[in-house]
C-alpha cells in the first residue's frame, strides 16, 4: 500500500532516523541494530579540565557494594587519591633519604620489604573494590582486603620452600626464631580429689592467660557468625578436633574438664554470649547518623566521632540450614573453613618453632578475624540473595583461598614431622561418627523427602497415562 504521507525534502532525510522496522523493507538493515550515536566530548560538548571536572557524575564512580555510601561525615568521601600519592611519597622520599636508614648497618631488606608492603597497602586502600562494610571507611577494608592478598602471597611463597628454608627465612623478621621450642601438655595433673579445695586449686592452676584469649576468640566468632547454634557447633567440633589430632601436638593433650568445663561451657560460652548479646543490641538499635556539621557540643561530637566506629546497619543472619539443601551444605563449608582456619596456627606455630604468644602468630589471629568479618556477610549474601550477589565476593574468596593455602603448606611441611599413626578409635569413633551426621542427615532432610515427591509424580504419571 502506498503511502499518503507528503513527500519529505533531502534535509528531512538527513535529519530523521532510519525506520528499522519498516515491513516493507527486505534488505538486511531489518535484521541490524542502529548505530549509536558519537558521544559529545565533555558536558553537553563543553570541554572539562581535570581541576574543576565533577567527580560525583556516575561515569567516574565505581558502585560500592551495598550501593550506598555513609555521607553523614562528608569531608572523608571525596576523592583525594592524587593528594594521597603525593603525601605517600614525600614520605617514602623521607624514610630512604634519611641518615638513619641511609648509615643503617648490614642490611636493608627488612626496610624495603616493609616499604613495599606500605605501599601495596595504600593503593590497595584507594584503588580496590568496596566490600560490604562501610564503617569506618570503606577504605579501611579495603586494607583489610590488601593485608588478606598479601599474607597469601606470603603463603605462596612459603609453599615452594622446605620446611628449614622457610624457618630460616623467618629471621629475616624475628632473628630470635628457628630455635626448637618444647611442646607443652596439659594433662599431666587432671586428678580431681573430693577435697574442694585441693579441687579448687587445681581448676586454679589451670587458668591462665590463654582463658581470656580463648573468651575473646569466641567473642569474635560470635560477631562473625552472629548464631549460637553455629557456634556451639563449632565449638564441639573443635573439642572433638583436639582430641583426635593429641597424638600429633602435644598441646592439644588436655583433662576432661578443661576440654568440656573451662573450653566450652566457661570461655566459649562466656565469649559466645558476650558476642550474640553485643549482636542483638546492634540489631535492635535505632540507627539514625548525622554528620558532624549538624552535630552542636564538643561532646555530642566526640560521641559521634566514636560512634563511626560502629555499624552503620546491622544485618542479622539467619543461615537456614534445615530449609534446602545448599543452605545446608554452605554451613558445612562455612564449619569446616572456620575449623580449618582454627587448627592451622597450632600446626604452623609447630612446625616453624613460635611461641603462642609470638607477634606473627598474634598478627595472624587478628587480621583472620578481620579478614573473616565482611567475607561471611558476602557469603551470607551470596548464599540468602543469589540474584543481587551473582558471584561470590572478594573478601569470601580471598579468604578461602587463604585458609586452603595454609593447609597446603601444612600437608607439605608436615611429612615426616608426625610419624605416630592416627589412633584406631579416632578414625573408627570420630570421624566415621562425625561423617555420618554430615551425610545421614541431609539424606533425611533433603533426599527422603525429594524421593516421596518423585515417587507421587510417577504414579500421577501413571494413572494419567492409564487413564488415557
Amino acid at each position: 500500500m502506498a503511502s499518503t504521507s507528503a513527500p519529505s525534502s533531502p534535509q528531512d532525510e538527513r535529519n530523521d532516523p532510519p525506520d528499522f522496522t519498516s515491513p516493507g523493507d527486505d534488505s538486511d538493515a531489518v535484521l541490524s541494530v542502529p548505530p549509536e550515536p558519537e558521544p559529545i566530548p565533555g558536558i553537553d560538548g563543553t570541554p572539562v579540565r581535570w581541576y574543576d571536572a565533577d567527580r560525583t557524575e556516575p561515569y567516574t564512580r565505581i558502585t560500592p557494594f551495598q550501593e550506598k555510601h555513609d555521607t553523614s561525615v562528608e569531608f572523608f568521601y571525596k576523592p583525594i587519591t592524587l593528594t594521597a600519592l603525593a603525601a605517600l611519597l614525600i614520605l617514602l622520599a623521607y624514610l630512604a633519604m634519611t641518615q638513619d636508614v641511609l648509615e643503617e648497618g648490614r642490611d636493608k631488606r627488612r626496610v624495603g620489604a616493609y616499604a613495599a608492603v606500605l605501599f601495596f597497602l595504600f593503593f590497595s586502600m584507594l584503588q580496590f573494590r568496596d566490600g560490604p562494610f562501610i564503617r569506618p571507611h570503606p577504605a579501611f577494608w579495603r586494607a583489610v582486603l590488601g593485608v588478606n592478598l598479601v599474607y597469601e602471597l606470603a603463603l605462596v611463597f612459603l609453599l615452594f620452600q622446605d620446611l628449614g628454608s622457610a624457618r630460616a627465612f623467618l629471621t629475616l623478621l624475628d632473628p630470635a626464631l628457628n630455635v626448637p621450642l618444647p611442646e607443652k601438655s596439659y594433662a599431666d595433673s587432671c586428678a580431681l580429689t573430693p577435697f574442694p579445695q585441693k579441687t579448687f586449686s587445681t581448676l586454679y592452676d589451670a587458668l591462665d592467660v590463654f582463658c581470656v584469649a580463648h573468651a575473646l576468640g569466641w567473642f569474635g566468632k560470635a560477631m562473625i557468625l552472629r548464631d549460637y547454634w553455629f557456634c556451639w557447633i563449632l565449638s564441639i567440633a573443635f573439642e572433638l578436633a583436639e582430641y583426635s589430632l593429641a597424638h600429633q601436638l602435644p598441646n592439644f593433650e588436655e583433662c576432661w574438664w578443661d576440654h568440656w568445663v573451662l573450653d566450652v561451657l566457661v570461655c566459649n560460652w562466656g565469649g559466645t554470649y558476650l558476642g550474640m548479646k553485643v549482636c542483638q543490641y546492634f540489631e535492635v538499635k535505632p540507627y539514625s547518623w548525622r554528620g558532624l556539621r549538624q552535630t552542636r557540643g564538643l561532646r555530642s561530637k566526640a560521641r559521634r566521632v566514636i560512634s563511626q566506629f560502629s555499624p552503620h546497619d546491622f544485618t542479622a543472619f539467619k543461615w537456614g540450614t534445615a530449609t534446602s539443601a545448599t543452605h545446608y551444605f554452605s554451613a558445612v563449608l562455612l564449619l569446616a573453613v572456620f575449623l580449618a582456619a582454627e587448627l592451622n596456627p597450632f600446626y604452623l606455630k609447630s612446625l616453624l618453632w613460635m611461641e603462642p604468644d609470638h607477634p606473627i602468630v598474634i598478627m595472624r589471629l587478628a587480621f583472620i578475624f578481620l579478614c573473616a568479618l565482611p567475607a561471611v556477610r558476602e557469603l551470607y549474601q551470596y548464599v540468602n540473595d543469589p540474584r543481587r550477589a551473582v558471584r561470590m565476593g572478594q573478601h569470601v574468596w580471598l579468604l578461602l583461598a587463604t585458609v586452603l593455602t595454609e593447609l597446603l603448606v601444612i600437608v607439605k611441611w608436615s611429612t615426616g614431622q608426625y610419624p605416630a599413626p592416627f589412633p584406631k578409635p579416632v578414625k573408627v569413633g570420630l570421624w566415621t561418627l562425625g561423617l555420618s551426621v554430615v551425610v545421614v542427615y541431609p539424606m533425611y532432610q533433603f533426599g527422603i523427602p525429594a524421593a516421596r515427591k518423585y515417587v507421587r509424580r510417577q504414579k500421577r504419571r501413571l494413572r494419567r497415562e492409564k487413564a488415557e
